[in-house]
């Protein structure tokens, strides 16, 4: 599924959380899709079963997935514009960051860029979307 630095300062249950969440954002997951269990996770990675079981309720609590009492683990289907309180959030940081690369000497073309070539990315929309308008 993929795999994990294990010579990273950063701990191995957040570079599964943020393996998966990218998974999930990028449609790789699809909504309500079973994820392999713990232990399954755990022998295909080679890593602790409990570092899994942190992850999974990392994500939950995240609200990338959910779990079902004896079935298992699945991906939460995205709610997109319910939770305020997130996109909120996400905007603030995205706000600081793009101060700082403006403030670095990255151009806002650039950044425009990358903002379109992540949204290419993302379940094969918005590149075609870009060049549409652009005609």
């Amino acid at each position: 599924m993929f795999e994990l630095d294990l010579r990273s300062r950063k701990p191995i249950y957040e570079q599964l959380v943020d393996k998966m969440k990218e998974l999930i954002i990028n449609e790789v997951l699809k909504p309500d899709e079973q994820l392999p269990s713990v232990r399954q996770m755990a022998q295909q990675l080679t890593i602790n079963p409990n570092t899994i079981q942190k992850a999974y309720r990392e994500l939950e609590t995240q609200g990338f997935i959910y779990s079902l009492k004896g079935k298992g683990s699945f991906v939460n289907p995205m709610d997109t514009g319910k939770d305020f309180d997130k996109i909120l959030q996400v905007k603030q940081e995205l706000e600081k960051l793009l101060n700082e690369a403006l403030y670095l000497g990255v151009s806002a073309e650039e950044l425009h860029e990358l903002v379109k070539s992540v949204e290419g990315t993302k379940g094969g929309h918005g590149q075609d979307d870009s060049n549409d308008r652009n005609k």
